[in-house]
């Protein structure tokens, strides 16, 4: 894939995540990081700039969209589209608007876009269906206290692991969407962490947590997908074996380290009794997120290992299980 194609999926992308008309400067910011940390691995790509073309509207949609000639690079931009508008929940009325605009001036065949929407939908139901709706008050009313676990610090730390690994061996896939299944996998191993240490939680304060952390959801699709396309995994998805997917060690690593960084705040916050700040959460996370990239490599074996048995049956059915079962 050509770089000003790369630069148009990127675009289009980082129109997706504003589609929602949300002026936060926190959301900004954090995509604009994200603009950054992807520069090393563009090479000609301008990302920064892209990013103000973006957010100035210096570069329209249409022109994003215009430049894309391949059916096959269409539809990738709009499977990430989807997945980041779908990245903090269902599709908001803003959101639809725009990704119908999208469809038309991709001009994809509305039977191409069903069978993406609906795989998607599918991941994003199972991530809500994955935690009970309504434990926030039991949560929010506990003591907050130091708790001790209702299983053993190894089999927490297995479970962080294992999980970790899987997630690490989502990015090795052949669909482009495939690592949509991380946040939900992410939530559901938050919820297993707290309730081992006693506390219920729901949805709503698994996602908060995760963004105190200093992991946004919409911001973790974004550096996703944009490692994988700048790393020419996605040119076309049909075809893609897990042998010529040796480029993934990036986002392999990103995936692997934030999941286990993310299990080991989990752990700190809620065995501590939940009174870390959200300063300390993002610092702590900050802290274990390297030491975790670099342990990928001595896990690599197992992380190919899972990549070539899985299915996304099979994760679906592990997103779909018990929310407490620990991985």
């Amino acid at each position: 894939m050509k770089p000003e194609e790369q630069k148009s999926i990127l675009a289009i992308a980082l129109y997706a995540a504003f589609a929602d008309g949300i002026k936060d400067e926190g959301e900004r910011e954090e995509v604009r990081r994200i603009a950054a940390s992807l520069a090393d691995a563009a090479g000609g790509i301008d990302l920064a700039g892209l990013y103000q073309d973006v957010l100035l509207k210096r570069t329209s949609l249409a022109s994003a969209a215009a430049a894309l000639t391949d059916a096959g690079q269409r539809q990738l931009a709009y499977e990430m589209a989807v997945c980041v508008c779908e990245a903090d929940g269902r599709l908001c009325d803003a959101e639809r608007r725009f990704l119908n605009e999208l469809k038309a001036l991709l001009k994809l065949d509305s039977a191409v876009t069903d069978v993406v929407e609906n795989e998607i939908d599918t991941l994003v139901g199972e991530m809500e269906s994955a935690v009970p709706p309504a434990a926030a008050a039991k949560a929010a009313a506990g003591p907050v206290v130091a708790a001790v676990p209702s299983v053993s610090a190894a089999e927490l730390d297995k479970s962080i692991l294992n999980y970790s690994i899987l997630n690490g061996a989502l990015e090795l896939l052949p669909q482009s969407w495939a690592s949509m299944a991380i946040i939900p996998l992410q939530v559901k191993m938050v919820y297993g962490i707290g309730k081992s240490h006693g506390v219920e939680l729901d949805q709503g304060h698994i996602k908060e947590f995760i963004a105190a952390a200093g992991v946004g959801l919409t911001s973790q699709y974004l550096e996703q997908f944009g490692r994988k396309l700048l790393g020419g995994l996605l040119g076309k998805v049909a075809g893609k074996t897990i042998g010529k997917l040796g480029s993934a060690a990036t986002g392999m690593a990103f995936s692997f380290a934030t999941t286990y960084a993310l299990g080991q705040v989990a752990r700190r916050y809620y065995g501590g009794g939940r009174t870390m700040s959200t300063a300390m959460l993002r610092d702590t996370f900050q802290n274990l997120l390297e030491p975790a990239k670099q342990m990928q490599s001595q896990y690599l074996p197992q992380i190919r290992q899972q990549a070539e048995s899985l299915d996304m049956g099979r994760v679906l059915a592990m997103v779909r299980g018990q929310p407490g079962g620990m991985a």
